[in-house]
């Protein structure tokens, strides 16, 4: 999936010659916590964050009143190397840039131009939208050896027992590195059935295992 997809379009920027006071209010009104700093060209000069603001005027409770602060422009307090995305990116890179990085916002540009901006918080709903958990459902966990083709051999139980996959997620086995852990996401609340499918065609079900109960 691409960048261009998921980017929000429409991004609310300031110059470098506003002032910290504007920036408060428009943070407030448009209810965001990142603002991109342009030129008249529409390039990124900068970028303001919600913390930046809080750093740069008196706390609530501090005894100084220095109403001058207010007046300073955001050219003084921008952050100016800027780490920017293009269009074109993946979104699994860039969330790799995101956690090495430590960034909560990633202005997107193209041909020198600000074009959009993508925020932590689109990544995080863009994985729960990938992995299905916004959808009512049941979760398995299935030990699987790594080798080629084991995938189409687990998915013929789900077609078996006509059960709709909503996702298939594959992690590193931290015990043995001969395996792989499938997480897999069904439409469906009662998967026992489907488990029992899986164990009787030779795989291990690590999730769900309780104690007790009878398939």
């Amino acid at each position: 999936m691409l960048i261009e997809e998921i980017m929000k379009r429409e991004v609310i920027t300031l110059s470098p010659d506003h002032t910290i006071n504007d920036a408060l209010a428009i943070m407030k009104e448009h209810k965001i916590r990142h603002l991109p700093i342009v030129s008249e060209k529409g390039e990124v000069l900068g970028l303001i964050t919600d913390r930046d603001l809080k750093d740069a005027v008196p706390s609530l409770y501090s005894d100084t009143k220095n109403e001058n602060v207010y007046k300073k422009t955001l050219a003084e307090i921008m952050k100016r190397n800027v780490i920017l995305g293009h269009p074109m990116d993946f979104v699994e890179e860039t969330a790799v840039v995101f956690y090495d990085n430590q960034i909560g916002c990633l202005p997107i540009v193209s041909n020198s131009k600000l074009v959009g901006i993508i925020t932590e918080t689109d990544l995080l709903y863009k994985y729960i939208e990938l992995t299905g958990a916004h959808q009512p459902g049941s979760q398995i966990e299935v030990r699987v050896p790594n080798i080629p083709g084991i995938l189409f051999e687990v998915s013929k139980v789900f077609h078996e027992h006509k059960m709709n996959v909503l996702s298939v997620l594959v992690y590193p086995d931290k015990e043995n590195e001969d395996n792989k852990i499938l997480v897999i996401r069904i439409k469906t609340m009662n998967p026992l059935k489907v488990i029992q499918g899986l164990r009787d065609s030779g795989f291990e079900v690590l999730w769900p295992n309780v104690p007790g109960i009878s398939l």
